[in-house]
């Protein structure tokens, strides 16, 4: 079963701050001009990817992780799929907000996961910026910044570029700013709370829920800053950067440049092309692949190469 990748449609999602960035750069079907994210690699209830190959076409990620547990590597798969891979264009600044981690995510959400996640900065306007973290040194503190809604003392931002990688830890204060396309690779988790959403209302005239309790509870205070140490190297045509490895997840952006064969391991591994074409050949198949196609590398699949130009963000647990 499965000795080629297994290809997933991405699941759309419209937000108040999305745009049409998703169309123009990877030719993807949105819904509309408030196209906010892409779920591209998803068995979450809220929005799984259904493959597009083989002989589990037309079923949910969420049916294939349940059914089949030999395509990853395992004998059976009891809990849930472990991450989520988006596309986020931020047409308009996201709210400022924080996820909990496993633990407050079972006791305020009953949800098995909480949050940590990373961005690669896809595309981004000139002088775009980020909030990551916070400059209150105590709680008191926090609160009393929140209360005199002086945002601008207590928001710590950065300035970002195509390219860049940013961990976001449970816990984190942040947001996602103006004019900033991103790919994230997530726990499987869809728990947000809000802080601050610029005073921002829908169509109705309606303000979103905020959930200062739960931001709160759930932040690191103070703010603390988890480095990274980039580990590049180079397997022939293939310069592999390893961006993170967590707790959760392990992510690389990897450079192709002709003929790889890439060793085979007993999991499985989440691809997004970001950019150029190429091949991915099995002993059973040939699979075109290209930008802004997003697909598993199953444990089933074999000994296998990948040729071409292309540009990856890879990750797995």
């Amino acid at each position: 079963m499965y000795r080629e990748p297994v290809f997933l449609k991405p699941v759309f999602q419209e937000r108040i701050w999305g745009g049409g960035k998703l169309q123009e750069l990877f030719d993807y079907d949105i819904p509309s001009q408030t196209t906010g994210e892409a779920w591209v690699i998803s068995a979450h209830e809220n929005g799984p990817s259904i493959v597009m190959n083989g002989e589990l076409q037309g079923k949910s990620l969420l049916e294939v992780w349940r059914n089949y547990p030999q395509l990853f590597g395992s004998e059976s798969t009891d809990s849930d799929f472990p991450l989520l891979v988006k596309i986020l264009d931020a047409n308009d600044q996201l709210s400022v907000q924080v996820h909990p981690d496993d633990h407050y995510a079972k006791e305020l959400a009953h949800k098995p996961y909480g949050k940590t996640e990373c961005w690669y900065i896809l595309d981004c306007e000139e002088d775009a910026e980020i909030i990551i973290g916070h400059q209150a040194q105590s709680r008191e503190e926090f609160q009393q910044l929140v209360s005199e809604r002086q945002w601008q003392k207590l928001f710590q931002s950065i300035k970002v570029k195509k390219g860049d990688f940013v961990y976001v830890p449970s816990g984190t204060l942040h947001s996602i700013g103006k004019g900033i396309v991103i790919l994230e690779t997530q726990q499987s988790s869809d728990i947000t709370f809000r802080l601050y959403d610029y005073d921002r209302v829908d169509p109705e005239g309606k303000k979103r829920e905020l959930h200062l309790e739960e931001a709160m509870a759930v932040m690191t205070c103070p703010h603390q800053q988890v480095a990274q140490d980039n580990l590049k190297e180079q397997l022939n045509n293939l310069e592999s950067t390893r961006l993170v490895e967590g707790e959760y997840f392990t992510v690389y952006h990897w450079m192709l440049g002709g003929k790889v064969e890439v060793p085979s391991t007993t999991g499985f591994l989440l691809v997004s092309v970001i950019n150029g074409t190429g091949q991915i050949v099995t002993e059973e198949s040939v699979s075109t692949v290209k930008k802004g196609d997003n697909f598993i590398v199953p444990a089933t699949i074999g000994n296998y190469f990948i040729d071409g130009d292309l540009e990856m963000i890879v990750s797995h647990t």
